[in-house]
This record gives C-alpha cells, sequence and structure tokens, in this order.
C-alpha cells in the first residue's frame, strides 16, 4: 500500500481503535495503530504518516498536548475522535491546530468521508504552487492575505481588491474572514466561527454566520453562487481556500 494515504489511529480503547483501523484499511488506507503518546511518536519517528486520528481523554498525555505538539512541528493531519463533543471541547480542539473534530459515537461510513475531505485538503497545500517572490515586499506583506482577486490586511483591517480599491466591511465581517485567514484549509463549524469571530461572549445566533459568509462572499467571489474561496463542506462547516481564485 506504497500509495495509499497513511494513518495512525491514536485511542486508548482497543476495540474501537480496531474496529476502526480494520475498517479503514479495508477500504484502502494504510493503517497504523497507537494506544497512546509514547507508541505515536514511536511510529511517526519509524515512518511518517498523512493523518492522525486522536482521542482526547488519554492515560498520561492527552489528545489535545499531542495534536498542539504535533501542529507546532508540521502540518499533517489532525482529526479529534472523542466522546467529548460539546461546543467548547470542539472549539478548543480546533484551536490547537485540528483539521476537523468529530464526536464520538461516530458512523464509520462518516469518519471515513471527513478522513478523506481532510487529506483532500492536506494534499491541495502540498500540491500548490509557492507564491512568486515579489522583489521589493511591503513592510506588512505577513499580515496581508490573499483572498482570491482581494486582499486582506490584518494590521489595518482593510480589504482591497485586485485594483486596490477598498472593499467595506463590517466589524462583523472582518472579524469571520481572519477567523478564516488564520486557518486556511480547516473546517471551521459555526459554533467555532462565532466563538472565533465573538471571543467576548455576544449574543449571536449560529444561522447569522450563514448571513454574513453570504455577504463576504459577494464582495469576494467571481460568481458568489459557485464559492470558490470561502466554501461550505455539507454537514461540517466552512472551509477557506487560499489557492482558489
Amino acid at each position: 500500500m506504497a500509495d495509499a494515504p497513511a494513518i495512525i489511529i491514536c485511542d486508548d480503547e482497543a476495540g474501537l481503535r480496531d474496529s476502526v483501523a480494520e475498517y479503514l484499511a479495508d477500504r484502502g488506507l494504510d493503517v497504523r495503530c497507537a494506544e497512546g503518546a509514547a507508541t505515536l511518536r514511536e511510529l511517526l519517528a519509524e515512518r511518517s504518516a498523512d493523518l492522525v486520528v486522536l482521542d482526547i481523554a488519554m492515560p498520561g498525555e492527552d489528545g489535545l498536548s499531542i495534536a498542539r505538539a504535533l501542529r507546532a512541528q508540521s502540518d499533517i493531519g489532525i482529526v479529534i475522535l472523542s466522546a467529548a463533543g460539546g461546543v467548547l471541547d470542539r472549539v478548543v480542539g480546533l484551536e490547537v491546530g485540528a483539521d476537523d473534530y468529530i464526536a464520538k459515537p461516530v458512523e464509520l461510513r462518516e469518519l471515513l468521508a471527513r478522513l478523506r475531505a481532510v487529506l483532500r485538503r492536506r494534499r491541495a497545500r502540498l500540491d500548490a504552487p509557492l507564491p512568486a517572490r515579489s522583489p521589493q515586499p511591503e513592510p506588512s506583506a505577513s499580515r496581508r492575505i490573499r483572498m482570491g482577486r482581494a486582499w486582506l490586511d490584518l494590521e489595518a483591517r482593510r480589504l482591497t481588491g485586485a485594483t486596490g480599491q477598498e472593499i467595506p466591511l463590517g466589524p462583523s465581517e472582518f472579524a469571520l474572514l481572519r477567523a478564516f485567514a488564520e486557518r486556511p484549509g480547516r473546517v471551521l463549524t459555526r459554533d467555532a466561527l462565532l466563538e472565533l469571530a465573538h471571543p467576548r461572549g455576544d449574543a449571536h445566533l449560529d444561522r447569522s454566520i450563514d448571513v454574513r459568509i453570504a455577504r463576504i462572499r459577494r464582495k469576494l467571489e467571481a460568481v458568489p453562487g459557485r464559492p470558490e474561496i470561502i466554501r461550505t463542506i455539507r454537514g461540517a462547516g466552512y472551509v477557506f481556500d487560499p489557492a482558489a481564485g
């Protein structure tokens, strides 16, 4: 299975770990198992992986700590699979660097679909061409994020079009764009976006996210009805594709 995506299932519950591994292996994935952080690191030292599926509540080092360490070292795909499925749990998991957060129990077909989605996004990032180097980069270039034909300046809190014209943004729209810009390629749930865009606990309905994203798409997308920059992931949330446009 040299060309199969390499996945490590890290969970201290042997029955669940083995059943998930068997299901994924039967569908063409290269699967290894670890019961905790120490074994996981040994497996990664032996051979790299494309994606790690992590439980949170494990003896010794927990899954959040492992995810944070992995993300600091590499762009490996990270999916948290945990019985802790509350809003705060999901937000924290995404904040430490997970690409997706799935609550147990999960139907194995859904798990497979979501793992494949993370693998596709990771492959797209790896295959994306490096941007051309500017001979005289602007001082604030590191805080300017390309979004299709527009640029988001995180320092100035401004969105500008291809010709330099300013595109008006409300405070809540900027907060959403910043959340996406700082987490390219990661699926963000509505709950996560509410937490990230309104960290002070402002009262907002989760469907207000949909309304604001629709407004943002009219400003960013060439065809708002067929979005490419901020895409909807059915049943999961939204994802910013930095290579789109």
